[in-house]
């Protein structure tokens, strides 16, 4: 293998190790010297590749949730299947929802590009759909596309509420996920019989 080869794989590992570390602990109570002892590494090289703890973390998140974005195809026209969608990804990624956590707990959720960029196109859909009445919607963009993702993480390991106050639910996730789908449903629906809104 080439030494280019090699720091990448070594950059690979470390942004793996640090995806747990980041999970687990957050920006401040994450230790780069354990990163670099999983990866079984210098932490200095840490430095070389990431300039500071900050970058690694923000590295990490923009790395994950360009992932999520190829994932799930955000569709505008059938909110119900995107919020599916982002029901079974936060279901199933703990470590990335508890990354989004810390992000929004440590810093200004507009830093991290990837995710700006993601809602801003996700919100011109949806200003775009209302704007030509097709969908008949009184609901403002923003409320509606944050109470989807309200209503599709409520049970993931970073929720205050469905995992405190009903945690036998996240035991038939096949029954949660027809929940989240109905409720978009109806939120969506709703919306458009009372066009005053």
């Amino acid at each position: 293998m080439t030494a280019a080869g090699n720091a990448e794989q070594t950059k690979v590992r470390i942004l793996e190790a640090a995806m747990d570390e980041f999970s687990a602990h957050g920006i401040a109570g994450a230790r780069v010297d354990r990163i670099a002892k999983r990866v079984g590494c210098n932490k200095n090289l840490l430095y070389i590749y990431f300039v500071n703890k900050e970058t690694l973390f923000n590295t990490v998140l923009e790395r994950s949730l360009t992932r999520v974005y190829e994932e799930i195809e955000f569709t505008e026209d059938d909110l119900p299947r995107y919020a599916t969608a982002v029901f079974d990804f936060a279901m199933s990624h703990p470590d990335l929802m508890r990354l989004l956590l810390w992000s929004s707990l440590e810093q200004d959720a507009n830093r991290v590009t990837a995710r700006a960029e993601a809602w801003s196109g996700k919100m011109r859909a949806l200003s775009s759909e209302a704007a030509d009445g097709s969908d008949g919607s009184g609901f403002r963009a923003g409320f509606l596309l944050t109470s989807i993702m309200a209503l599709a993480t409520a049970w993931s390991a970073i929720s205050p509420f469905g995992p405190t106050f009903d945690p036998d639910a996240a035991d038939d996730t096949d029954r949660l996920r027809e929940d989240v789908r109905k409720a978009v449903t109806l939120l969506a629906s709703e919306a458009k019989t009372d066009p005053h809104r």
